[in-house]
């Protein structure tokens, strides 16, 4: 019998997110409501410490108005990972500012600090890491950066939920950080995005931009967006908060499962201080990492993702802001990385699966 396809990322969406939903379309008040208010209570108390906190439609619209609240826009220059999602670096040119494109250090994916101090001119006004895969970025470095130089710290926390550094969980580094809520991320609201704020001056100032520039109906006060979230995605938001600490138990025992288990590849250390919330367990595979992941899927049915192949600073959209630049760390790590399934839904079976699918792949390769 042929074995089922495992997948990548599984969204979980049950019975407790449809009753939550219709709950709220038999309310009658479907758009930003008190759901959207209540979500956003919740969300700050339970991942950044009572943190206040603000709902918006998307990641990448957090990531927008933050950064509009936080004061930049054109002339300015905000330093980014270019191995992410091309949201970072789109969010800051959405502003008119200017991203700069700094390397990563080999082991957590995230900002080489050393490299972004190289990256720092008179026109920097920012620095903005990602907590890649779930792994938080090295605050404490970056922050010694800012502060020599006089610049505010983002934080770019979309895959992140509950991670933690030193105790301190990330979205509280930051004058302000965004989360997604993506349905392959650790929790969803369907679609959504929140930025934990770090002054009441950065929450007016990002609900004033997602609400058409206005706090009172028809006084608008800035020219803003519709970047509002709906009661409906507030809603599935809710219920999946009360789940993500138990998804995430549950995704770090699996990735402690593949750090034991696993042969061929290299394994994602961690941090001192860190914890990682793996949205995903992601690998090196240093010898031909697409046959590596065809052979995957092909001969054994296991999905796996590779993000990210192509560096920001190589995309045609973004290329112009970093002519011939060459960032060492982030190109081979573009041509090696392979994330494997970790999700919550995983069987054990599944993660046997998994494991001697990957071990037999990288000992055919060796």
């Amino acid at each position: 019998m042929t074995e089922s396809f495992i997948p990548p990322a599984k969204p979980i969406i049950g019975d407790d997110e449809r009753a939550a939903v219709d709950r709220v379309l038999r309310s009658g008040m479907v758009a930003q409501g008190p759901e959207v208010a209540a979500f956003e209570r919740e969300f700050a108390e339970v991942l950044v410490d009572g943190r206040e906190s603000v709902a918006v439609n998307s990641g990448t619209s957090g990531l927008h108005l933050g950064l509009l609240a936080a004061g930049i826009g054109p002339g300015d220059e905000v330093i980014v990972p270019s191995f992410t999602f091309a949201a970072t670096a789109n969010s800051v040119a959405l502003t008119g500012a200017t991203p700069v494109f700094a390397d990563i250090e080999p082991d957590q994916f995230t900002l080489d600090p050393a490299s972004v101090e190289a990256a720092v001119t008179e026109r920097t006004k920012a620095i903005m890491p990602v907590h890649l895969y779930g792994h938080p970025a090295h605050m404490a470095e970056l922050q010694a950066v800012a502060d020599r130089h006089g610049l505010a710290l983002f934080e770019d926390a979309a895959q992140a939920h509950g991670a933690s550094l030193g105790g301190r969980k990330v979205g509280t580094f930051g004058r302000f950080a965004m989360f997604s809520l993506y349905p392959t991320k650790n929790m969803t609201s369907g679609e959504g995005g929140m930025v934990s704020c770090e002054t009441p001056e950065m929450v007016r100032n990002v609900k004033l931009l997602r609400n058409q520039g206005m706090e009172a109906q028809y006084q608008n006060e800035v020219v803003g967006f519709n970047a509002r979230m709906t009661d409906i995605h507030a809603a599935i938001g809710r219920v999946q908060l009360t789940k993500v600490g138990a998804w995430t138990e549950t995704r770090r025992a699996n990735a402690a499962f593949f750090d034991r288990e696993l042969r061929g590849v290299v394994v994602p250390p961690v941090a001192d201080g860190a914890v990682h919330v793996y949205h995903q367990y992601t690998v090196r595979v240093p010898e031909d990492r697409d046959g590596f992941v065809a052979a995957l899927k092909n001969e054994h049915a296991v999905g796996s993702g590779v993000y990210y192949p192509v560096p920001n600073h190589r995309l045609a959209s973004l290329e112009r802001f970093a002519p011939g630049l060459h960032l060492a760390e982030t190109e081979r790590a573009a041509g090696e990385v392979v994330s494997l399934p970790v999700h919550p839904s995983l069987s054990g079976a599944d993660l046997e699966r998994i494991v001697a699918a990957v071990n037999a792949v990288a000992g055919a390769g060796a």
